[in-house]
C-alpha cells in the first residue's frame, strides 16, 4: 500500500506543480497587462494636465497634488521619457489656491 501511494504521489506531483506554474504565468501576464494599462492611462492624464495648465500659466494646488501623485505612480510603473520633462514644466508653474 505504501509503495502504491509513493508511485501515485510521484506521478501526480509533477502534474500539480505544472498546473501551479501555468496559473502563476497567467497571473503574471494579467498583472503586466494591468500595470501597462494603468501606466498608459496615467500618461494620458499627465499630458492633459500639462497641456491645460501650461497654457493657463498656473496650476491650482489640488491639481498639482494630483499631478505629483500620478507622476510618482507612473514612474514606479516604469514610465519615463517625455512625461518627465512635462512634469518638470508643471512643477515650475505658479501655484494658485
Amino acid at each position: 500500500m505504501g509503495r502504491f501511494l509513493m508511485e501515485t504521489y510521484a506521478m501526480v506531483l509533477p502534474v500539480v506543480l505544472g498546473y501551479i506554474v501555468w496559473l502563476l504565468k497567467w497571473q503574471k501576464r494579467d498583472r503586466d497587462a494591468n500595470g501597462k494599462g494603468t501606466m498608459l492611462l496615467l500618461r494620458v492624464q499627465l499630458i492633459e494636465y500639462h497641456d491645460r495648465y501650461v497654457a493657463l500659466g498656473h496650476i491650482p494646488s489640488y491639481a498639482l497634488e494630483n499631478c505629483i501623485e500620478m507622476y510618482e505612480a507612473y514612474h514606479e510603473l516604469g514610465g519615463n521619457g517625455m512625461v518627465t520633462e512635462m512634469y518638470k514644466e508643471i512643477l515650475e508653474l505658479e501655484i494658485r489656491k
